[in-house]
């Protein structure tokens, strides 16, 4: 593959400027006046300019009409419609030069949102955060999206411009600026990107190469054709560029089963070859996490680096959506696959990873889903309690501590951060925040009109229940309302996230040194009494002893050495005990 196709480059005497434009007759790059490109093999223009240098702006011009943003470009700092701006890359100051990354067996994620972390909701500001991090015992920071999307603010899945982080948030060094004092920290630095599908506004790429996208549909839009190479590389070497000039430590690729594969090498197993021989040539830990509902475990291995092929882990939206379903009694939609017995699906993912292994799913109209995953590490899974989708594609957006018993809740993190999976939290989770997480957005005109039409369209019966309570996500106020609330951490959530350091304090004590290794063991359940069973890379057993239920139960006498819980056999409601036992 060769290296930095899309994108302007800096040279000794100027800038060489690339564009993929295989239906256009003429391209032009416009600067102060403009130039034309040569036309080259395969639909690609290109042209040498002397004396041009980073800051410069510029836009290419296709056919003398339509004026476009590059789909390479390093920035835009008047969003998706306005100029490219061009960025070097390599005059960043990094102060932690030696970083190398975490081992995925370190890893505890917090998952956040750039926009609402921070009262200030920019790249700078979550440096002032990053000590509580720290405490917490949080070794990974994961950002949504952050490619660039049209208007103000936006979850980030939105994006059309995928090179250039938000102008939002701020510039690229001072993206680069909180990367590298989370390093300084300690702090691996995750990235969520998405290559299934475009953003509705600033997507300008099928006007001048229509051939990136093919017949089929995701339910975002169309499907990105991955046969055509240059599409290919076009989102390989993005993947390429976050590792490189921003120094990411991983990447989580968006809902990868909506990405259209065809043809003798999928695009998911090129980009994981790539990024493994970046991780090599660099000397570095590299991480690639999925998103993919079709729980296709053969594209998992947590153990081998690099990746040569294959990914780290997948965000186990099973563990979720049994816990959800536990927790909260909730069974609409996806849930109803989890009903009406959702321990079940508890213990499956407990004690093989996914509950869903090609067994039929009833929400999917019977068709079979997954394939089996208990030979896998327990590694291979990362599990969480909430996520951002889990609550902001709810009518309020509200969390689980709006709906659920926070005792109830506190067992399921009390089993989640020390169980031998990868655990993840949503930010505020770890003093249980109540501010919710709304979907939001800033679209203009028809487009705005067709949002808000179709999520009331999607909530129809909550908007029947909750009426005009139920957020309207163009209103900057409900982004405004989602910044999430610090002042709860040292206040009535103070004890909830003494909790969570504690737990995290024990994982990082008792559990990592064990991790590498570990395998998945037996799990039974009976009455409420969950006891599941580990064995550990130093062939110690983790032991859990847990009470699912409103009612107390006695369990049978356990050996070894409690590291978590109150010592006995009687389990009071949501009781939960964790021991490690003899090798």
């Amino acid at each position: 593959m060769s290296a930095r196709s899309f994108g302007p480059r800096l040279t000794e005497r100027g800038a060489t400027f690339r564009l993929w434009a295989p239906a256009a007759s003429r391209v032009e790059v416009m600067l102060d006046k403009p130039v034309a490109m040569t036309a080259e093999d395969d639909g690609w223009y290109s042209v040498d300019v002397p004396d041009v240098a980073a800051g410069t702006t510029y836009r290419f011009r296709i056919d003398g009409k339509l004026e476009v943003p590059d789909p390479g470009s390093s920035f835009q700092p008047e969003d998706v419609n306005g100029p490219s701006e061009i960025i070097d890359h390599a005059a960043y100051p990094w102060r932690a030069s030696d970083w190398r990354g975490r081992p995925w067996d370190e890893t505890v994620l917090l998952e956040t949102h750039v926009g609402i972390f921070t009262p200030g909701g920019t790249y700078r500001a979550m440096i002032e955060k990053l000590d509580h991090l720290v405490k917490t015992g949080i070794t990974a920071l994961e950002l949504m999206p952050l490619a660039d999307f049209a208007g103000s603010r936006n979850w980030g899945y939105d994006g059309v411009l995928l090179y250039a982080p938000d102008h939002v948030y701020g510039r690229p060094d001072d993206l680069k600026a909180l990367i590298d004092e989370a390093h300084l920290r300690g702090i691996s630095v995750f990235l969520d990107v998405v290559y299934n599908h475009f953003g509705p506004e600033g997507n300008y790429i099928g006007a001048y190469a229509p051939t990136f996208f093919c017949d089929a549909q995701t339910p975002w839009g169309s499907a990105i054709d991955y046969r055509v190479p240059e599409v290919r590389a076009y989102a390989i070497e993005n993947a390429l560029m976050w590792l490189r000039d921003y120094r990411f430590d991983g990447l989580r690729l968006d809902a990868v089963h909506a990405i259209t594969e065809p043809g003798d090498v999928p695009m998911l197993h090129e980009l994981s070859r790539e990024v493994g021989k970046f991780a090599a040539d660099s000397g570095r830990l590299i991480h690639l996490v999925l998103e993919n509902d079709d729980n296709r475990a053969t594209l998992l291995d947590p153990a081998t680096n690099p990746p040569r092929g294959q990914y780290r882990a997948q965000w186990n939206d099973d563990y979720h959506h049994a816990w959800h379903v536990l927790l909260s009694g909730e069974d609409k939609g996806y849930y109803s696959d989890y009903a009406p017995t959702p321990i079940d699906h508890v213990v499956q993912t407990l004690g093989s990873g996914f509950a869903y292994q090609g067994q039929p799913s009833a929400h999917r109209g019977g068709e079979a889903r997954g394939e089996a995953s208990g030979a896998l590490a327990p590694t291979a899974f990362v599990n969480f309690l909430q996520n951002h989708d889990q609550i902001g594609n709810r009518a309020l957006g509200d969390r689980l501590e709006a709906i659920a018993d926070p005792v109830a809740i506190e067992a399921g993190l009390a089993i989640t951060l020390l169980a031998p999976m990868v655990p993840m939290l949503f930010q505020g989770d770890e003093w249980g925040s109540k501010v919710p997480f709304p979907f939001f957005c800033d679209f203009q005109g028809d487009l705005a009109n067709a949002v808000r039409n179709g999520r009331k369209k999607e909530f129809a019966s909550a908007y029947e229940k909750y009426g005009d309570d139920i957020p309207d996500p163009l209103d900057a106020k409900t982004f405004e309302h989602a910044k999430i609330d610090w002042e709860m951490r040292d206040g009535a959530g103070k004890r909830r996230w003494a909790m969570v350091r504690d737990l995290l304090r024990m994982r990082k004590q008792h559990i990592v040194p064990r991790i590498a290794g570990a395998r998945f063991g037996k799990v039974e359940h009976n009455n409420g009494l969950l006891i599941a069973s580990w064995k550990m890379g130093d062939d110690s057993l983790l032991v859990l002893r847990a009470n699912l239920s409103d009612k107390p139960v006695t369990a049978p006498a356990s050996t070894g050495t409690l590291i978590w819980g109150r010592q006995g056999d009687a389990l009071a409601p949501w009781a939960i005990q964790w021991w490690m036992g003899d090798k």
